[in-house]
């Protein structure tokens, strides 16, 4: 199982990505509202994995990928999105992130992809 930083600027994307999360036996170290703060907890905590939400206020996703891949070039990093931001998910394979999850979030899919990225 995995500790994971858990990134979105909406609280109620957090606490669902969360409960899914915690209920596939992850532990949620750490949560954050924008990229910059992605960042910051990134290099205090280490977690195991990111999942990244692509639009936030203060730094985007993408920003927030390449600062902590930067810090960190064996991170693992999960990028977030609507259907809708097919060129934005392009950017952040670009960026270094290693898979994406689309939301609404589907139980089985973030588990599978978690699962997936770990054992990589």
């Amino acid at each position: 199982m995995a500790n994971i930083l858990v990134v979105d600027d909406a609280a109620f994307m957090r606490t669902m990505l969360k409960l899914i999360l915690m209920d596939a036996g992850h532990v949620v170290v750490a949560e954050a509202a924008n990229g910059l703060e992605a960042v910051e907890v990134y290099k205090r905590i280490r977690p195991d994995l990111v999942t990244m939400d692509i639009t936030m206020p203060e730094m985007d996703g993408i920003a927030a990928v390449k600062g902590i891949l930067s810090f960190d070039p064996k991170a693992k990093i999960v990028m977030c999105s609507a259907m809708g931001q097919r060129q934005m998910i392009m950017e952040s394979y670009t960026a270094g992130a290693k898979d994406f999850l689309v939301k609404p979030f589907h139980k089985d899919k973030v588990t599978e992809t978690i699962a997936k990225i770990m054992n990589s």
